[in-house]
């Protein structure tokens, strides 16, 4: 019996769902930004190590190049302000707000040069997505045992310095789905005084109006993006850090809720009172 007339006929029944039915259409979409997420690890791992040999900061703008791509694909844009408050060329900590699995084309989209990721260590074993972010040169800690990440965050701060690194921290610690920012935790702060860096904050505008797995809601919209002028860190000491992350908490929180009321491009505007997805 010919199995290609099923075939067919399931694959025709199934893009009818998806047309259809809101919930399908996000599981699809949601299924298909995983597989992307796998199979572009493989080529772009490859990519990597024919280029560079193996682990670099360098072979970031390989990745970025692949991640990029994925805007179109799903219909998003990103407007971009301030961007380049990011190209100085000097070592800073950048700190972002952190909505959802999405975050990583938005990372991608103002990435500037000799910029690597801080990010928990179950990452590294997500088979080729642990394998091409370790190529990034991306810095895995245990975020269950506290002493091993300090070790972690003190080799960061040293090599920053030595090595011209610009180093991406989500200071939240986890995706955040109450429509504002959840409190900072310290690490990135820590790191910035210790390296005596400066910390740059980067936000990103709410997601809820075209992203919203509790609605299941996944359309094409324009993610609006500001960078915020640099917070300096020299002469800070160990003391000074709470203040440090009250001025930037409050200065990303505004930003937050002024980009988030801006129509987007499916006609909608998330408030303050918005949910963003997870």
């Amino acid at each position: 019996m010919e199995l290609w007339p099923w075939l067919t006929a399931a694959l025709l029944l199934l893009l009818l769902l998806v047309q259809l039915s809101r919930t399908a259409n996000f599981y699809a979409k949601i299924s298909l930004y995983c597989a992307l997420c796998f199979s572009v690890s493989i080529v772009a791992s490859a990519v990597c190590l024919l280029r560079h040999g193996g682990r670099t900061v360098e072979n970031m703008s390989i990745i970025s190049w692949f991640v990029r791509s994925f805007k179109y694909l799903y219909g998003l844009r990103f407007d971009i302000k301030g961007h380049r408050k990011l190209t100085a060329d000097r070592p800073c900590v950048i700190v972002s707000n952190h909505q959802s699995i999405l975050d990583m084309m938005g990372l991608m989209e103002v990435l500037p040069a000799r910029c690597v990721q801080i990010a928990k260590r179950e990452l590294l074993f997500m088979g080729p997505v642990g394998l091409v972010m370790y190529l990034g040169g991306v810095f895995f800690i245990n975020r269950q045992r506290s002493r091993t990440a300090m070790t972690v965050m003190a080799e960061v701060g040293e090599r920053m310095t030595q090595e011209n690194l610009k180093v991406w921290i989500y200071p939240e610690g986890t995706r955040n789905d109450n429509g504002d920012l959840l409190p900072f935790k310290k690490g990135a702060f820590y790191l910035a005084v210790q390296a005596q860096v400066p910390i740059i904050p980067v936000v990103y505008s709410s997601f809820s109006s075209f992203y919203n797995p509790r609605t299941k809601r996944f359309t094409s919209g324009t993610i609006q993006v500001e960078v915020l002028d640099a917070i300096p860190t020299s002469g800070l000491t160990a003391d000074d850090i709470p203040q440090l992350m009250d001025t930037c908490h409050k200065a990303m929180r505004t930003t937050f809720f002024h980009l988030s009321k801006t129509p987007q491009e499916n006609g909608a505007a998330a408030g303050p009172g918005a949910q963003p997805a997870q």
